[in-house]
């Protein structure tokens, strides 16, 4: 161009746009400048006709710039972008021209040219997104056409700080979703549950569904589009007897045509423990010892401080994170392939998790009418774990060492061996556990979804998906001989697991308009999936000649090992349809039905049925409201359904044998004997829920807001029932009983400012009541249920729960404290005395008993809620997210073991208060060897928090600044996680648990810790 036409131009000093214009001059082009800096001209058929060049800016509602803003001819292919100001030039031919303007976030335009060379455009924030699509199962609809209850939550909502997987990310981000980690130990996972525990022995985890693929394991945040979380009858019925407990819909990213993208995200955390606890040094524990063995140590003070062992196992934590993703396609292909790795450098010595994973998204256009696509997910992870609750090998946890340990002891003897107690029974310090033994966990996940999608005819579609997760894991540790543990010339075990899911969907869809006015959508289909589980197991192998084998010769051991082995199978079979219908866009009724039939239920009642139901009313489009301004949308909805919970392990229906072993004139000999008892009647649990919801935008939808109120009874609960010991059996799985979940939910999304300053604020809370309805299929009284979940050495078998009818599942059952014993007091009969424990006598009759028990806690909060704060100015962001939980009370097991005070552990600072003849004015009872543990309220706390889960402040360099160094966009970002916790919790953190389940909610035990964190971090595009 520039032999042919020179340009009378000083390129100094000129913008590309102006070079541009002079070079196109007369050529009747259009140019756009791409994020990548490619300059794309396109000529415009004009038929003949005479062209004229249009210019323009387009801007947001407050006069921002809007970069990057489609600008098209209306029934055309042919546009053009807006550049870094905005603005934008088009050639465009004579005649009845229209011309349409969008952007990602804003309400589109169509505005007729009208011989105009001039069109500045300003654009409205689209803040509600109503023409925004949702995916829902088997399918996606607009967010103005949802019937049901369904949260979103966005990739950026995701990714706003490091997180292990994406269920922790979660956590406080949308109404009636509970998270709550596991543990706290670095990839122990998080537990989540939607609109509370439908059930009690069964699992009340929710599906997990990852591009259509049921069951399917989560790829990291960084790869995930958005989230949908479905939480209706009318929602999750369409997955029948997998949606009881609410479905968890996962969009990864995928590429998007024409623009070939580079983008690389990497931060790194610097991590301290969030809390600790304080227990007696060497001194005052000496002091106590003698107390309760006079004489044992001598001049206690002589010890000093002593070893705080707390401050031989934390350490400074550390946190990296890398993704790395390539983006782009064409028409016909696109495609999107990231690679991430994740390091977790745990707050205590030798616990480390490490995650590698890719995914990879293909979707291409054989021809018009065929698309095909594969998803493919692989990820490894390695996780070194010190806490009892990982891998499979029981102590009592590096964290729980640290407090119970004696601080007169320090960590190596003379001879350089590891010391043990100095007093009792000889065991580890937590030095030498966190250090010498090896705990390992390798698991590989490789996951496949392909699918082929036809377009069979007008409004006719058709979908087939094949899936497939195969997942395997090798669990390992080592006891060395070093150790006290491990005495025995070491001691070994290993495990290997393997996992196969298998998944096929096949759907019809058809979509049709009837007289602008009918707006049907109809879907139908069938799926199958077929599960398989393997493993076997070597424990308890001993005698080793050298701890250089680790476990990885367990044949050279002497002491013979316990095997084991299993294998299980089983299908899931479904037929499902769904019918949507729209009346002038103002009346919404969605159907669902899915017929399920599942293996793992006896003969006769495999199948099942489960239909749903609801209605929205778009009261906004009615006449009467055509001149309420301030209210810019206002929707009802209400649905009914019935859903389904399979979630057992396979063959509980039927009668099994269990090996024993026995010994014939000295040998001995293998034998099977009945290990459980048959139930022909086995068959689904089925929770029947209501929902009612009110969606409302106010002043321009710039205030949403979203209420929901639910009910939900789950049936025929999958439940271990006590047998007459006379069958020879103990317990059988039934169905019997029925639990309530009820409450409400709110969430409200508002543009507070929009101005130069911007600020952004979501917030939501929910309400959720569970109660048990039935314990038996008669209603006769007396069908209470005691358990215990006491994990402490010497509180075997202590109940400490119970389920009882109108009382939540998992309350807490036991005595009410009342202090310590004093002279003159009335002293029960079993009481412990003087100066010992006191308790309230109930019934009262004079005599401590199994009568004086009573309810003295509940696990479940009264509320959960979330508040997340997005704030911009010029190229400045910041994200202020508080979470929290109120009114949920937990079983301090740690502080019950350390405040038993009976000379076996160290004790907590309580201690230095307790009971003396000289200090009587006290509730904390005096030292006691005999004391053995009682549960009472003096161990359940109010577990309540409000947490500063995350504050990030980000800076987004210049455009002009990063695209003279080839950069598509520039981040760098400082965070902080986790650095302010409100509660009156005595423990370490009220936000982890020990040994989760629907019964066993609220308990916590050698908790490792959550971490607080400072990040820094960058995000880069090319």
């Amino acid at each position: 161009i520039s032999k042919e036409k020179p340009l009378d131009v000083d390129f100094t000093n000129t913008k590309i746009d102006e070079i541009l214009d002079e070079i196109l001059k007369g050529t009747n082009s259009s140019y756009s400048i791409l994020e990548n800096n490619l300059i794309v001209i396109t000529p415009v058929k004009t038929s003949g006709q005479q062209g004229i060049k249009v210019t323009g800016k387009i801007t947001s509602s407050d006069g921002e710039s809007l970069i990057g803003a489609a600008v098209a001819i209306k029934g055309t292919t042919t546009g053009t972008t807006t550049n870094v100001d905005g603005n934008y030039t088009l050639s465009v031919p004579s005649g009845n021209v229209v011309i349409v303007v969008s952007y990602i976030g804003f309400s589109s335009k169509e505005i007729p040219l009208n011989g105009q060379s001039v069109l500045n455009i300003s654009l409205q924030e689209d803040i509600v997104g109503l023409d925004e699509v949702v995916v829902i199962g088997y399918g996606a609809v607009k967010k103005s056409d949802i019937t049901g209850s369904v949260s979103s939550v966005s990739a950026e909502e995701l990714t706003v700080y490091p997180a292990g997987d994406a269920i922790q990310a979660l956590q406080g981000m949308a109404a009636g979703v509970q998270v709550q980690s596991t543990n706290g130990e670095p990839g122990s996972g998080y537990s989540i549950s939607i609109r509370g525990n439908t059930s009690i022995n069964a699992s009340s985890e929710p599906l997990i569904v990852v591009d259509g693929f049921p069951g399917a394991t989560m790829p990291p945040p960084e790869d995930i589009e958005s989230m949908e979380i479905l939480k209706d009858a009318s929602s999750t019925a369409i997955y029948g007897s997998r949606g009881a407990n609410g479905v968890v819909l996962i969009t990864s990213k995928s590429g998007k045509s024409g623009l070939f993208k580079i983008d690389f995200n990497s931060s790194y955390s610097f991590q301290k423990e969030i809390n600790r606890l304080d227990v007696l040094n060497a001194t005052e524990y000496a002091t106590y010892i003698n107390e309760i063995d006079p004489g044992y140590y001598n001049t206690p003070s002589s010890y000093g401080v002593g070893t705080n062992w707390q401050d031989m196992v934390y350490r400074d934590g550390a946190l990296q994170n890398y993704q790395l993703s390539v983006s782009g396609g064409s028409d016909d292909i696109t495609y999107y392939v990231s690679g991430t790795y994740y390091d977790h450098q745990g707050i205590i010595i030798d616990s480390d998790y490490k995650r590698y994973s890719i995914t990879s998204n293909i979707k291409a256009q054989v021809f018009d009418w065929v698309n095909v696509g594969a998803n493919i997910f692989a990820r490894r992870t390695n996780l070194n774990g010190v806490n009892s609750q990982t891998g499979g090998y029981y102590n009592p946890g590096v964290p729980d060492q640290a407090y119970k340990f004696p601080p007169t002891t320090g960590i190596y003897n003379e001879d350089g061996s590891f010391t043990t107690t100095d007093r009792g029974l000889p065991a580890d310090n937590p030095y030498a556990t966190a250090t010498a033994v090896q705990k390992e966990r390798i698991s590989d996940v490789v996951q496949a979804n392909f699918y082929t999608e036809l377009n069979l005819m007008k409004n006719l579609k058709f979908k087939t998906t094949f899936g497939v997760n195969s997942s395997t894991s090798r669990n390992g540790e080592y006891v060395p001989s070093t150790t006290e543990a491990g005495s025995d010339d070491g001691e070994a075990s290993l495990s290997y697991n393997k996992y196969l899911d298998l998944a096929s969907e096949n759907y019809f869809t058809y979509s049709k308009i009837f007289n602008d006015i009918h707006d049907f959508t109809a879907m139908a289909g069938y799926s199958y999936q077929h599960f398989e589980g393997e493993g076997i197991g070597i424990e308890g192998a001993t005698g080793f000649p050298t701890d250089a084998f680790e476990f990885w010769n367990i044949g050279s051991a002497t002491g013979i090992p316990s095997f084991s082995s299993y294998i299980t199978k089983s299908d899931l079979a479904s037929f499902y349809g769904r019918l949507n219908y729209g009346f002038d866009s103002k009346y919404l009724f969605t159907f669902n039905a899915r017929y399920d039939g599942s293996s793992r239920f006896a003969e006769n009642e495999k199948w099942a049925f489960f239909p749903s139901g609801a209605f929205a009313w778009d009261v906004k489009d009615e006449s009467f409201m055509e001149d309420v301004d301030k209210v810019s949308q206002l929707k009802l909805r209400v649905s009914y359904g019935i859903t389904g919970n399979q979630a057992i392990e396979p063959y509980q229906s039927l009668a099994s044998l269990t090996s024993v072993f026995t010994t014939q004139r000295g040998e001995i000999l293998s034998a099977v004997k009945p290990g459980t008892t048959s139930n022909p009647n086995l068959t689904w649990e089925s929770t029947k829920q209501t929902n009612i919801g009110l969606d409302m935008g106010l002043w321009e939808s710039r205030v949403n807001l979203t209420a929901d109120y639910y009910k939900m009874i789950t049936s025929d609960l999958l439940f271990n029932v006590p047998v007459p010991t006379f069958t020879g059996f103990t317990r059988q799985l039934q169905n019997i009983g029925q639990v309530q979940n009820n409450g409400f939910e709110f969430a409200v999304k508002g543009k507070i400012l929009t101005g130069k300053l911007k600020w952004n604020s979501d917030a939501n809370i929910s309400f959720n009541n569970n109660k048990i309805l039935k314990l038996a299929e008669n209603d006769t009284p007396g069908n209470d249920i005691y358990y215990s979940t006491a994990p402490i050495e010497g509180a075997g078998g202590i109940q400490t729960q119970i389920l009882r009818e109108g009382e939540s599942v998992g309350t807490f059952y036991g005595y009410v404290y009342d202090g310590v014993l004093q002279e003159g007091d009335v002293q029960l009969d079993n009481a412990e005395g003087v100066g010992g424990e006191k308790f309230v006598d109930i019934t009262p009759d004079g005599v401590l008993d199994d009568n004086d028990r009573t309810i003295i806690g509940n696990p479940h909060p009264d509320f959960n809620w979330g508040w997340n704060n997005s704030f911009q100015y010029a190229n400045f962001d910041l994200n202020i997210f508080i979470q929290g939980s109120y009114g949920g009370e937990m079983i301090n097991y740690t502080r019950m073991e350390l405040g038993i005070m009976n000379g076996r552990t160290n004790s907590s600072i309580e201690a230095l208060d307790r009971w003396t003849p000289t200090n009587t004015d006290t509730d904390i009872p005096m030292a006691n060897a005999d004391r053995f543990h009682v549960f009472s309220d003096r161990w359940v706390e109010d577990a309540s928090y409000i947490r500063l889960k995350n504050i990030s402040l980000g800076y987004n360099f210049n455009d002009k600044l990063i695209r003279k160094i080839k950069l598509r966009s520039a981040r760098i970002y400082l965070s902080a996680q986790n650095i302010l916790t409100i509660t009156k919790y005595k423990g370490v953190d009220p936000e982890v648990a020990y040994n989760n389940s629907s019964t066993n909610l609220g308990l916590d035990y050698a908790s490792y810790p959550n971490a607080k964190s400072i990040t820094i971090g960058v995000n880069l595009g090319f």
